[in-house]
């Protein structure tokens, strides 16, 4: 039995959860594929892995200088007349988004939290929503920014990223799909992408985007490439490193770190450690890059709302995926 079949086999076994999809690359180069539903054109609805994407696009608008860098204030681009108004709301800064250590109170992971998605689901404007939050306040028991590593507190927050797509929409003057296909997609080839749109029209860069599990391939490989896809570089070196660089520690979970809408976290094979970048979203969906190996695994999967969805993912690429990627040869 060849290793291909081998790997096959195991995860058909159901070990890893009901997934539909795996596309692992090395050095740019497909070295497995398997479509566990026989479906390799479906365009893979991976939740959070959106709100990656949304970063990408605003290094694409920095680079074009359409937004002056990642400390711009997100009040030169939105204008809101605030409910709750605060001084730290007008210095608020796309960086406070990309790095979800905002000043105001959202946290997606407390289901009584003012800013979780739940609630901003049920009224119609997302962006005004999250921007009409009170501040986030820190009681004792709790750390506070200056008391954190890299100076921010994280708190997981889908509103914040939505309204980050909107920032970028108002500075680049295109709609925010478009925007993505001329800047991003287009340029690597994507040729398919379903959005989801709020109820104002803005499309959903928290969450949602349809995509090819080839096409979300081609994402990762652009960040295992600084920046670069088929000779051109589609985002700066320089933004791909930092995005991929910690920009606040992740405490509710042991072992990672973020970036710029990018979940960072280390490997281990065969005693060595490898430093990854995920873009990850509800069950267990995950674009999983290692720039020092050049290794880009998308695993996407049906497990919505499963506790331990991500943590099989990271179980089949750390045991599986990556030491499969690791002993091919060209």
């Amino acid at each position: 039995m060849s290793q291909e079949q081998a790997l096959t086999e195991r995860i058909e076994a159901g070990e890893f959860g009901n997934l539909t999809s795996v596309v692992l690359s090395k050095d740019g180069e497909v070295v497995y594929e398997h479509y566990f539903d026989g479906e390799p054109d479906a365009l893979r609805n991976t939740r959070s892995v959106t709100k990656t994407v949304t970063g990408m696009l605003l290094g694409a608008a920095i680079a074009d200088g359409k937004i002056s860098s990642e400390k711009a204030r997100v009040a030169d681009y939105i204008a809101h007349d605030y409910d709750n108004q605060d001084v730290r709301k007008s210095a608020m800064t796309a960086e406070d988004l990309v790095t979800m250590s905002g000043p105001l109170e959202c946290d997606d992971s407390i289901p009584y939290s003012r800013g979780n998605e739940e609630r901003m689901y049920l009224i119609e404007d997302w962006v005004g929503f999250y921007l009409d939050l009170p501040i986030r306040g820190f009681p004792a028991w709790t750390p506070k920014p200056e008391d954190s590593p890299y100076g921010r507190s994280f708190a997981y927050c889908t509103a914040g990223v939505v309204t980050l797509g909107q920032m970028v929409e108002n500075a680049t003057g295109q709609q925010l799909e478009d925007y993505a296909a001329e800047r991003l997609f287009e340029p690597l080839g994507i040729e398919q992408a379903e959005w989801q749109f709020t109820p104002l029209g803005l499309a959903m860069g928290g969450g949602g985007l349809g995509l090819s599990s080839r096409s979300l391939e081609k994402l990762g490989r652009l960040y295992v490439s600084q920046g670069k896809f088929g000779g051109k570089q589609i985002l700066p070196a320089e933004w791909v490193a930092q995005s991929l660089s910690p920009k606040a520690d992740v405490a509710e979970q042991e072992g990672f770190e973020y970036g710029y809408l990018w979940w960072l976290r280390d490997y281990s094979v065969s005693d060595s450690n490898y430093r990854a970048g995920q873009m990850s979203g509800n069950g267990g969906n995950k674009v999983i890059v290692v720039p020092e190996a050049g290794v880009v695994a998308v695993i996407t999967k049906v497990d919505f709302g499963r506790r331990d969805a991500h943590s099989e993912s990271d179980r089949l690429f750390e045991e599986q995926l990556l030491p499969f990627a690791m002993q091919v040869t060209r």
